[in-house]
């Protein structure tokens, strides 16, 4: 995802006006007995946005546009910025240390993946976080939260944090962060009727998620 994509976020006002989220896939077949038979094409979640909501005025239309052109369409992927969910515990909490479990130390690894676990009982599910945003991310280990450039660093670009020493062997490692999702373009051709838009008219501009 390096080369294909462009570390840039899309227009924030016009993605708080978004909707969108999580899309799975799911196979169902019907037995003679009426049993279901379910089973997911999907290993993650892959998520849809439709950013037409939020364009409200000329000029914001104008900046989408000019976002396209230089993505060349579906060419290169960009971060955006999901509101209901760009934090790693609820979006009206800032992000703290302790909020998602990361890792177990061993003694010998010190690279560890964001990643960000929804539910809790049945059956969690863990999503890698790639896209973090620069400066947000707070590391603890065993409860104790670490300091940022001396004891670890993250990379905005990958989610990956990086110890300077590897955590030792059993203690637990936990993060805080805000992040984005990596998307790009779901179309290479914007249909925009202006004289539609200035009468209440809403422009698709379909979005999708760039799974790692």
């Amino acid at each position: 995802m390096a080369s294909d994509f462009h570390e840039v976020r899309f227009p924030l006002d016009v993605s708080l006006g978004s909707r969108g989220g999580p899309v799975r896939r799911t196979d169902i077949v019907t037995l003679a007995s009426g049993r279901e038979h379910r089973n997911s094409r999907w290993a993650s979640s892959r998520r849809r946005y439709d950013a037409g909501l939020g364009v409200r005025t000329v000029d914001a239309l104008h900046a989408v546009i000019a976002f396209f052109e230089e993505r060349r369409g579906k060419l290169y992927g960009f971060r955006f910025r999901d509101r209901t969910d760009w934090r790693s515990g609820p979006p009206s909490k800032e992000p703290t240390p302790l909020d998602q479990r990361i890792g177990t130390g061993d003694g010998t690894t010190k690279t560890f993946q964001l990643v960000k676990t929804y539910g809790s009982s049945f059956a969690p599910y863990v999503r890698a976080i790639t896209k973090p945003v620069g400066g947000s991310v707070k590391v603890a280990v065993n409860g104790v939260e670490q300091e940022v450039g001396s004891a670890f660093n993250c990379d905005p670009t990958t989610g990956l944090v990086t110890f300077a020493e590897a955590p030792p062997a059993g203690v637990v490692i936990t993060a805080g962060f805000a992040f984005d999702v990596p998307v790009r373009f779901d179309t290479d051709e914007l249909d925009i009727d202006l004289s539609t838009f200035e009468a209440g008219g809403i422009p698709q501009i379909p979005l999708i998620e760039i799974v790692p």
